[in-house]
């Protein structure tokens, strides 16, 4: 049997006799981390400062009998613990050991007692508790290993889709910083909306996806610095259906966001966008959110078909899509994100930019 006389006792009796006898039984056996009390209603602040490994207890005594300690020391006692209670009394009648027990004492000694019986229990009782703890530790530790791994999967998992995103965006953005100022300025967007901190968190992962699909488009369609043809548009569009098509089927909520934004960040609110059927409030929030700012990103960046569009130029084109392309609150919360940023002032006409003069921009394409 392991020495475990290193634990820490609370004996709780209030006969002062029988608590130095009980020190001085189990000093003799070498345990030294002792703390008596012969007043029951101290026992729940000694509780807190003692921290004990098990507690040798009485069940009749004046104030507050062991009975209602048990009940009081309940919290610690319950499932997922293991803090051995050990009753020691006079009273041997069947009630007063099975209320006891069924309380949440681990064991029960009649008075008088055999010291050589008590010093075995109260080693027995360490053992087991000492041995619970161990076991303890070392879930914990296996529990935090199997979080961390998770986590790296997880993580590893995202990376490779960011870069297939990366992979699809480097072919129109040389720079391969489009997607992620996406994902945060959707994540700030968010934010102005007064969405959720852990919401605001998967956009920001997840929005970067959004034109994942663009990796199914040929370079000549995507490139192209002319009007695009009928036929040509249309295998532009079908980019939402692969990319949600890639990202489908997952059970991790990020990737389901993604597939979301990814299906639908080019429909419009007033139901001209890729899927007529859909307008408004059918258009998921994150959706209509990231819609705002690729166009906007889209607009101010440099792209091989366009040159960037100054600031604003490219605020007056969103502004002007307010109830058409774009949510009127979220252009709203656009606003007084760029406001707040200093970007714009107080007042922004809201008139067309003259670069969107040539019919459809690729930068919402």
């Amino acid at each position: 049997m392991s020495d475990h006389t290193h634990g820490r006792i609370l004996l709780v009796d209030d006969q002062e006799n029988n608590v130095r006898i009980l020190e001085r039984m189990l000093r003799r056996s070498g345990f030294q981390h002792l703390t008596g009390t012969t007043d029951p209603r101290q026992v729940m602040s000694l509780f807190q400062q003692v921290h004990p490994d098990l507690i040798l207890l009485d069940l009749h005594m004046p104030h507050l009998d062991g009975f209602a300690l048990l009940e009081l020391l309940a919290p610690h006692l319950g499932e997922g613990t293991y803090l051995p209670v050990l009753v020691l009394t006079a009273d041997i009648s069947s009630e007063a050991k099975q209320r006891a027990l069924s309380m949440g004492a681990k064991d029960f000694l009649s008075k008088p007692f055999d010291s050589t019986e008590v010093v075995l229990r109260i080693k027995n009782l360490l053992e087991a508790r000492f041995l619970y703890l161990a076991l303890q530790e070392q879930n914990d530790l296996l529990e935090t290993k199997v979080q961390q791994r998770t986590r790296e999967l997880e993580e590893a998992q995202v990376e490779i889709l960011e870069r297939l995103a990366l992979a699809a965006e480097f072919r129109d953005d040389a720079t391969q910083e489009h997607t992620q100022r996406v994902g945060e300025l959707s994540a700030r967007l968010a934010r102005t909306l007064g969405l959720s901190d852990a919401l605001v968190s998967l956009i920001r992962r997840a929005a970067p996806l959004h034109d994942l699909g663009k990796i199914a488009v040929p370079d000549h369609i995507l490139l192209k610095l002319g009007r695009l043809t009928e036929d040509e548009f249309t295998i532009i569009r079908n980019h939402t259906v692969v990319g949600a098509r890639i990202l489908s089927g997952s059970r991790h909520p990020l990737l389901q966001l993604a597939e979301t934004i990814a299906a639908t960040h080019h429909e419009h609110w007033d139901g001209s966008g890729y899927q007529p059927t859909m307008r408004g409030d059918q258009i998921p929030l994150v959706s209509r959110i990231v819609a705002v700012a690729d166009v906007f990103d889209a607009l101010t960046h440099a792209r091989p078909y366009k040159p960037a569009w100054p600031v604003r130029e490219a605020v007056a084109e969103i502004v002007r899509q307010r109830g058409r392309q774009f949510d009127p609150h979220v252009v709203d919360a656009f606003i007084d994100l760029l406001r707040a940023d200093g970007l714009i002032p107080q007042a922004v006409p809201a008139v067309a930019a003259d670069a969107a003069a040539a019919g459809s921009s690729p930068a919402s394409a």
